[in-house]
């Protein structure tokens, strides 16, 4: 699918030029255009405050350290389970200008998998996995994360959560281009396989994809809250419905601080959880 450039709609002559939308793609997001790279193998990172810099790794990058900073980095995974993990009982993990794509032979599980706390995800370019971004909090925003890898059992996300987020924090998901190119399962999910899904914010985004684009945050374990899905705009570039099965799935309408407000086809109209 071709990256989205410009706008929600064309802007009339009157209209503010803060209107125009330029959305994340390949020319501004990952690696900066002229960056030079210096060859790696796979790192485990155990000292806090580290900074990765510049790196070209092959293999994959995990963090068992508190406030890392990875950037500037391209991240080519081989068979395993992620490209970048932040472990549990970690905190303060930052992933900008960076890329992390999968071989297309050997499956990539995550692109970035956080099973620790908050997590700060901009500018990342990630594709060629089986699931994007799986994170319960911290915030992911100005990135492309695109065109899955499928292979055989798979369910494919693009962004994704499985649960609450940690006590005291939130999931912000903001003006990323999401473009799941299969059938299933969604460009964003928000699943309740490990609990009841609260406190998410899914504001500004491009989407497009999957079974259904957006899974809401409903399920068997309770009535999601607070979620708030805002000013974001449906493609049908990849499926006539925007998924395969429509846009939008699996939304609590009466979930206590659910918000829907301002979500709009690529190509006119509004779009309605159902």
């Amino acid at each position: 699918m071709q990256t989205p450039q410009a706008t929600t709609a064309s802007p009339r002559p009157d209209e503010s030029p803060s209107l125009v939308v330029r959305w994340p793609g390949p020319d501004n997001t990952g690696v900066p255009a002229g960056t030079r790279l210096r060859k790696s193998g796979s790192l485990r990172i155990t000292k806090n405050g580290t900074v990765i810099d510049g790196l070209e790794v092959t293999g994959y990058i995990t963090v068992e350290a508190d406030n890392v900073t990875i950037r500037n980095t391209r991240v080519r995974g081989t068979e395993g389970w992620w490209g970048i993990l932040q472990r549990e009982g970690r905190t303060g993990m930052v992933v900008e200008d960076t890329e992390i794509f999968g071989n297309g032979k050997q499956r990539t599980q995550f692109g970035i998998l956080n099973q620790g706390k908050d997590i700060q995800i901009r500018r990342v370019d990630v594709h060629t996995i089986s699931n994007g971004i799986l994170t319960q909090q911290g915030v992911v925003e100005d990135s492309y994360v695109h065109d899955p890898k499928y292979y055989s059992g798979d369910h494919t996300d693009m962004i994704m959560s499985t649960g609450p987020p940690a006590e005291g924090t939130e999931l912000v998901i903001r003006h990323n281009t999401v473009v799941n190119t299969l059938d299933q399962t969604g460009a964003i999910a928000l699943f309740q396989d490990f609990g009841v899904v609260k406190n998410v914010t899914v504001e500004g985004n491009f989407l497009a994809g999957g079974g259904w684009s957006l899974y809401g945050g409903a399920g068997v374990k309770g009535k999601s809250s607070n979620i708030k899905v805002i000013d974001n705009v449906f493609s049908r570039k990849v499926w006539p419905k925007g998924g395969s099965a429509g846009p939008v799935s699996y939304w609590d309408h009466d979930g206590k601080g659910n918000l829907w407000r301002g979500n709009i086809w690529e190509d006119g109209g509004t779009v309605s959880p159902g």
